[in-house]
């Protein structure tokens, strides 16, 4: 039969059919795509409708991760059994819960930076979707809710590197592991596979898709650092009479998203970021324009554009205001290293100028970004490899960290305020 992703419990992979069938603590270590969330939701669905008065909890870092896991287990119910069994009126399900008529109740939420909000929990079982990037204190908020009913825990994940709690768990005896490679999955094409190791690279493709732990690959910020430094708030107005910068990432109206992330650098020994705004599949003359509403209402000193691309359209487009065009930076990650007359030489300004210069602003105490879900899973999903001797930059979903590190160049911006005699 072929695959359909509203129905995948009807072509089950070998190991997905293992994998629900097995008993106590679980690790799934699976490259992108390869099922590991369906399979947690066929699991745990079954788990509730056969077993009464079960209390299953379903964690990830972010509420939109948590509740894709939670949703394919509420689509999986309402097909694969009959509707009675789910409870209607007062309890009918929510975005939150699902209660079942023999006693099993599902809930999904989720986690954040440290895991306080949810420690007031009792679980007979524990289902954790994308571990990897979780921090430590997480599991420390988590694991007790097992201890009352003797429990188990399902951890999934694709890897991101040799650390962290995740990893630790993949050398521990107590969890049934499972590895599964997306070169194993019969639903990637070889074509489809060939086109990403090309785009990623051989050691960005061994994590993603071959799921491998590896050495040579490192989060830029870690836990701590996210802690530290993502604790601001929006404002609820514009403060007028301050310095706002903007910084942006540019995406094509049918690929990725396109990022807005302003700040005040009023204070030069605090700079604070105000607004992440994330569109995506929106036209570029449509965003470009998006700035220039911005403009109106910040008065920017400086926009600074990713101007790789599609991104010199949108300088291009700002260059035609009249109260943009002197404030466009161009800012192309393209920029790159050079020999001349023996030396090393640089053009431009390099992503690793960008994401050095992040990092010693949080490391220093003078940056506070928003404790925005979007913008954290971002920065979390940041890595870089060492390559003769140089960083190289990558992740998945790093739109708003590059939007981000293109407008904290603002702290090297060198203009002055005016003074009126």
């Amino acid at each position: 039969m072929e695959y359909n992703i509203f129905e995948p419990w009807k072509t089950l992979d070998q190991w997905q059919k293992d994998y629900i069938a097995t008993e106590g603590n679980c690790f799934l270590l699976c490259g992108r795509q390869s099922g590991k969330t369906s399979a947690m939701s066929i699991k745990f669905g079954n788990r509730a409708v056969n077993n009464p008065n079960r209390i299953i909890g379903m964690f990830a870092y972010t509420e939109k991760q948590a509740y894709n896991l939670f949703f394919k287990t509420l689509t999986y119910l309402k097909a694969k059994y009959p509707n009675q069994l789910i409870t209607k009126g007062a309890k009918k399900p929510t975005k939150h819960q699902i209660h079942l008529k023999n006693g099993s109740q599902i809930m999904c939420y989720a986690v954040g930076l440290t895991g306080e909000g949810i420690r007031t929990y009792t679980l007979t079982d524990l289902a954790v979707d994308e571990g990897a990037p979780m921090a430590r204190e997480v599991f420390i908020a988590l694991m007790p809710m097992l201890s009352v009913t003797g429990g188990s825990m399902d951890i999934s994940s694709t890897p991101r590197g040799k650390e962290g709690f995740f990893y630790e768990c993949s050398k521990r005896d107590d969890f049934t592991k499972f590895y599964v490679s997306a070169e194993d999955c019969p639903r990637h094409t070889k074509e489809f596979l060939a086109a990403q190791r090309d785009i990623m690279g051989k050691l960005f493709y061994a994590q993603e898709y071959l799921a491998r732990f590896l050495d040579d690959i490192r989060r830029v910020f870690t836990d701590k650092w996210i802690k530290d430094v993502c604790k601001g708030k929006r404002r609820p107005f514009i403060m007028s009479h301050r310095d706002y910068f903007i910084g942006c990432d540019v995406a094509r109206k049918d690929r990725d998203e396109f990022t807005y992330e302003i700040f005040d650098r009023t204070d030069r020994k605090n700079i604070v970021q105000v607004e992440n705004i994330i569109t995506r599949n929106v036209p570029i003359p449509q965003s470009a324009r998006r700035i220039i509403a911005l403009n109106e209402q910040y008065n920017f000193k400086k926009e600074y554009i990713d101007s790789g691309g599609m991104g010199i359209t949108v300088c291009d487009i700002l260059r035609e205001s009249e109260a943009n065009k002197r404030k466009v930076v161009e800012i192309n990650n393209a920029s790159r290293r050079y020999q001349e007359d023996g030396e090393e030489r640089k053009k431009g300004i390099l992503k690793e100028d960008l994401y050095e210069n992040v990092v010693a602003l949080g490391d220093s105490g003078k940056l506070t970004l928003l404790n925005d879900e979007d913008l954290i899973i971002s920065l979390q999903s940041v890595q870089y490899e060492i390559i003769n001797g140089k960083a190289k930059y990558f992740g998945n979903n790093t739109h708003a960290a590059e939007g981000t590190t293109r407008g904290l160049w603002c702290n090297k911006d060198k203009t002055l305020k005016p003074c009126i005699f």
